[in-house]
């Protein structure tokens, strides 16, 4: 039993996979939103439920609550997981944007996507007309090993439905509300159909996924080169090491990685062609991990051999990943200014307005921690103008809070009042009640500095 501490949304998130593993979506749902009540910024709670909304059929939602984590933690896989598998979903369901003809009416006013993706999950659901005649139609022959797959513990469901239909007099019967038995185990199976239709739709993207990375990677870019089992050993390897760190499980995935690391090393370069860059990618993966641990030295030295590796091998983005990754770690040791020094040599390699919005806020919020005022606005103010090109109303919120509180250590209290106010409607814009009342007594606790400089001044 899980016992539960006012407030512990850890543990509201692990009792929310619990019932999601057990196929109780509606409660699994309720703990996850629970786990939101008090910090909308909490990154577990905002995977587990769009986990939870993907799992109930809530594509649109669910790619929400995706993009709202990944805006708050880019640099977790995760999240850039789920929406790739939402995108695919909701195209899989009512198809791709250039199949779909819109119609010029008087009376078209407005139709929401919601609707639409509702309607499209209804036509899933096969259902079967009172004057259905009971025989199926001859359908293509599956696989079993495959349907069995899809299906996991309702593909016995099916295969027992399937045996009631040889039944011919229990078909022709009906139950006390004068339903056909028939219809009944129609619809059941046609629902079973349905489920591994769409399930082995979705099921591609995780291989997808997974090939895509590897070879932007540039993993497998020799692979005729190297035996095919050390390419399947690799592949697999990374895999688990990702799924591992994804499903929190941080201590097996850096066993896992530190394994594989040692492999490799003992491996030649003709073996392994891009060897140096594998390794590189394994001590990211381990970094990750420790840091997922709290074991922040070791994470820091992981990943400074992570970027050691990169400059040797001469690859742009693994530099940038690297450089991301030990500024993060020196700023969770509490070591600002190398944290500052790290993230500004990734400025220039930042691709994204996005990118450089988190960059300029991490590093403004550094300079706020070392009380260098002037340098943290003007890095906020750089962090509200990259928001702002990308239409990122949170980070917009984030960059405009740290404006604020620099102006306050600055004394400028009128100009923090105003940059408080605008926080103020960002907050209520996204409806971050969090956010809301902290900025509140932020105004309050302002105000009064303010009423107290003029009556100073006044006395003078």
């Amino acid at each position: 039993a899980l016992r539960l501490r006012a407030g512990d949304k850890h543990c509201l998130v692990a009792r929310s996979k619990c019932y999601l593993k057990l196929g109780d979506t509606e409660n699994s749902l309720k703990d996850a939103e629970a786990s939101l009540q008090n910090d909308k910024t909490f990154s577990k709670g905002l995977y587990q439920k769009a986990e939870t909304l993907y799992t109930m059929g809530d594509f649109e939602f669910a790619l929400v609550f995706y993009h709202r984590g990944y805006r708050l933690r880019p640099d977790l896989q995760k999240f850039r997981l789920g929406i790739e598998k939402c995108q695919e979903a909701i195209v899989n369901c009512i198809g791709s944007p250039s199949t779909i003809k819109l119609e010029n009416r008087e009376d078209l006013c407005f139709i929401s996507r919601q609707a639409e993706v509702q309607k499209a999950n209804q036509q899933l659901h096969v259902k079967v007309t009172k004057d259905q005649k009971w025989t199926r139609k001859r359908e293509p022959v599956r696989n079993p090993k495959i349907e069995r797959l899809l299906l996991g513990e309702l593909y016995a469901d099916k295969a027992y439905l399937e045996k009631l239909l040889k039944d011919e007099d229990l078909m022709e019967s009906s139950t006390k509300q004068g339903i056909k038995v028939a219809d009944l185990v129609l619809s059941g199976i046609s629902y079973l159909d349905t489920r591994s239709e769409f399930w082995q739709q979705q099921k591609p993207i995780y291989a997808r996924v997974r090939e895509r990375k590897l070879r932007q990677q540039r993993w497998i870019r020799d692979k005729k080169e190297k035996p095919a089992e050390i390419g399947k050993y690799i592949e697999k390897s990374m895999e688990d090491i990702d799924m591992l760190l994804t499903c929190d499980c941080p201590e097996e995935s850096c066993k896992k990685a530190e394994n594989v690391l040692k492999t490799i090393q003992e491996w030649s370069d003709g073996e392994v062609p891009n060897k140096n860059e594998l390794i590189g990618n394994l001590h990211s993966c381990i970094g990750n991990a420790q840091l997922e641990m709290g074991q922040l030295e070791a994470a820091l030295q992981s990943h400074k051999m992570e970027l050691e590796c990169a400059r040797q091998s001469d690859l742009p983005d693994a530099i940038s990943r690297a450089l991301d990754n030990v500024g993060r770690v020196y700023a969770r040791i509490g070591k600002f200014q190398h944290a500052i020094d790290t993230w500004e040599e990734k400025i220039p390699m930042a691709k994204s307005s996005l990118e450089k919005t988190w960059l300029f806020h991490e590093i403004g919020r550094c300079y706020l921690e070392l009380n260098k005022a002037e340098a943290a606005q003007s890095y906020g103010e750089r962090s509200l103008q990259s928001a702002a090109e990308e239409g990122d109303v949170e980070w917009q919120l984030q960059a405009t809070v740290l404006v604020a509180q620099a102006q306050v250590k600055l004394k400028d209290y009128r100009s923090a009042i105003e940059n408080f106010e605008k926080a103020l409607e960002k907050a209520k814009l996204i409806h971050n009640e969090a956010a809301q009342e902290a900025i509140v007594m932020s105004l309050g606790d302002v105000t009064k500095s303010f009423i107290a400089e003029l009556k100073g001044r006044r006395e003078e």
